[in-house]
């Protein structure tokens, strides 16, 4: 059973070459959306109310009668507008799914309902018996209901694709001859030249023919640090622009571009993932043929055996009724609506049932490593004196006053750390950026330069302490053209990271870290987090196929990423899991998303996905049980030992089946 969800999760794109089963066709071809469900709900739930309060077995029940000249055809029409309004999905379901030779559970309900109603409808115009009004009516209200739920945590599956579209710039500034005219992206060719300024987004896929700058990639490519951008630099159109102007001759528009062939795999992924078979669809289905078969052939037995039609009818509706899917009905979606209740005080928001279900299965995770096991922002992590004439402090101070004109990273870094520690920011003069170098400028009359290690190597400056081991970015003060320190930046690892990565060893799941990092930085996270490996220099595609490899080896593969990057990937496994701090297109691609961001959440959603599944099973356990022992009593094989069930006492045990399920369900707030 690779794939247990509810009946009534919804396969938003068939292929084309296998028809849609089920409800799904019903779906595809009818239209239904969630606020169309919701509002027939409402109105037939509230029609419902005067159908149970006319309905002759629940005032025998709970023991009053309200009674009227005519409220035997009032109850028929109220109970007849349900049937119409509140069961045309089910209905149109029916069709739908006799029309494409895909009987399942559409079929099963539609039957029901509509046995249910054509029998009251007799009784109610002089035929011998008890009406199945009320049994008819609660049995739409609760297949709504059951639609809705599921219905609406499949949505925004499809927005995934308008969220990564949406990163693009809507308009470039074209260069001709020097002068600038901005004109619609689309219009771009290749071999045309763009301007890119400080701050924008780049338009399109190009090669850098003037200027530098550093670009953020982290969206696209998964490397955490702005890239320096020079000439015959290739840029990606999506990125953002730091604080250098570049022109970029344009290499490919439109279908070409890097972030379009982003969308197309995370489509191609989504459709795959979309195919999945119903494992409920298909007990459902079971069922109908047992509910129908076994309907008619009681039907004609007793017939057979001579007694009266209204006796061998009423055997007939009682089979029908017992077998009606209320308990296989609520089995699957009420344990879904309580469950992502549960799940969503817990911090996990889930947008794949079949997914999240199927979390027991898990047996590697592959970590993005930025803004999941990492914070995702650079922090100065280290300041190291080189000058004994300075201390920490001194030198943040001076390095502040130059830094405070600047909107880079390391800029943003240094100043968070300057500001939490109250230091005072000195004023500056001569500011003066150096492109791919760093920043010059005077502070209290002191020539300060904040730069890189490439100025450090150009100016060929000695330094008297190496750090080649250190994995993040380096920045080096001069003060008057010598080195008076220098400050290392790291992206920091979630504190809860390493609890995480335990305790899904104690699990028995295989850990891995990927990362378009470098492989300094890749190992360094790996080992400290005691992984058992990582992947470093892995772009977005190369992710996708990561994951697919792992999968062709049998693995049953979870994600877990925060960027655009991740999105392909997430949507291709098994189960993709987003981190609440990441874009909003992961979040969409992904099957469940971590709203607190934190790695230890996955250990719980594992745990809870078992116990939901656990839930599900036991339910549909009971329903297909219950169905075994009280279809066979229904159609009377007990006759002659005095032992028949009256439609009534079908209805009853049908309730009572029903109660079990929910509470079973409600118990699943106690794991």
């Amino acid at each position: 059973m690779e794939d247990h969800t509810s009946h009534i999760s919804h396969n938003h794109s068939q292929d084309s070459m296998n028809p849609p089963t089920g409800h799904e066709g019903h779906d595809k071809h009818a239209g239904h959306h969630v606020a169309d469900f919701w509002k027939r709900f409402i109105i037939s739930t509230i029609v419902s109310i005067p159908v149970l309060a006319l309905s002759p077995m629940i005032q025998q029940w709970i023991g009053f009668e309200f009674a009227f000249p005519g409220d035997r055809y009032v109850l028929s029409v109220l109970s007849t507008f349900i049937f119409i309004y509140g069961g045309y999905p089910f209905l149109k379901g029916l069709y739908d799914e006799v029309k494409d030779k895909a009987i399942g559970m559409m079929t099963l309900i539609g039957v029901a309902i509509t046995v249910a109603w054509a029998y009251s409808v007799a009784i109610t115009f002089g035929l011998p018996g008890m009406d199945f009004y009320w049994e008819m009516a609660t049995l739409i209200d609760i297949m709504l209901i059951g639609h809705y739920f599921e219905m609406k945590s499949v949505m925004g599956a499809s927005r995934s694709l308008e969220l990564l579209v949406k990163m693009m710039p809507s308009t470039a500034h074209h260069l001709v001859n020097g002068m600038i005219h901005d004109m619609p992206v689309s219009h771009l060719k290749i071999g045309d030249f763009v301007l890119i300024k400080p701050g924008e987004k780049i338009p399109v896929d190009g090669l850098v023919t003037e200027g530098e700058s550093y670009v953020d990639e982290s969206m696209l490519t998964g490397e955490s640090k702005p890239v320096k951008k020079e000439k015959d630099s290739k840029v990606i159109g999506g990125a953002v622009n730091s604080n250098g102007s570049l022109t970029i001759k344009v290499l490919s528009t439109g279908k070409d571009s890097y972030l379009n062939k982003v969308v197309k795999l995370v489509e191609d992924a989504q459709k795959v993932k979309s195919n999945t078979q119903n494992f409920a669809d298909r007990a459902a289905k079971i069922l109908t043929f047992v509910a129908l078969g076994g309907g008619v052939i009681t039907l004609v037995v007793w017939l057979l055996l001579g007694f009266p039609f209204v006796f061998a009818l009423e055997r007939m509706v009682t089979v029908m009724v017992i077998s009606c899917p209320h308990a296989l009905g609520l089995a699957v979606p009420l344990v879904v609506a309580i469950s992502t209740s549960i799940a969503a005080q817990k911090g996990l928001l889930i947008r794949n049932r079949t997914a999240f279900e199927n979390a027991r299965l898990i047996t590697t995770i592959i970590f993005d490593k930025t803004g999941t096991l990492t914070k995702g922002s650079h922090e100065l992590q280290e300041v190291k004196v080189l000058n004994k004439n300075f201390d920490e402090k001194e030198l943040l101070r001076l390095a502040s006053g130059i830094e405070q004109h600047s909107e880079h990273y390391i800029a943003t870094g240094l100043m968070r750390k300057v500001k939490e520690l109250r230091i005072a920011i000195p004023k500056s003069e001569n500011f003066n950026y150096l492109p791919g170098k760093g920043l010059e400028g005077t502070v209290e009359g002191k020539e300060i330069k904040v730069v890189g290690p490439n100025y450090v190597k150009e100016q060929n400056i000695n330094i008297s302490e190496t750090n080649d081991e250190y994995t993040g970015t380096v920045v080096y003060v001069l003060v008057d053209k010598s080195v008076a320190g220098y400050f290392t930046f790291s992206d920091q690892i979630r504190e809860s990271s390493l609890e995480a990565i335990q305790t899904l060893k104690e699990a028995g799941i295989k850990n891995l870290l990927l990362t378009g990092d470098n492989e300094k930085v890749a190992k360094k996270v790996s080992d400290e987090l005691k992984m058992d490996g990582y992947l470093a220099n892995v772009l977005p595609h190369e992710k996708l196929d990561k994951v697919k490899e792992l999968q062709q080896k049998g693995k049953y593969v979870a994600m877990t990423g925060d960027g655009v990057n991740d999105a392909p990937a997430l949507a291709q496994a098994d189960v993709g899991i987003a981190v609440g701090s990441g874009t909003d297109v992961a979040a969409e691609t992904a099957d469940i998303i971590l709203v607190n961001s934190d790695p230890k959440d996955i250990a719980n959603l594992i745990l809870f996905g078992k116990a939901t599944y656990n839930k599900m099973v036991q339910n549909l356990w009971w329903a297909a049980g219950y169905n075994i022992l009280a279809i066979p009593l229904a159609a009377g094989v007990l006759y002659n030992w005095g032992l028949v069930l009256s439609p009534a006492v079908g209805a009853v045990l049908m309730s009572l089946s029903t109660i079990v399920v929910a509470i079973n369900a409600k118990l699943l707030r106690n794991d």
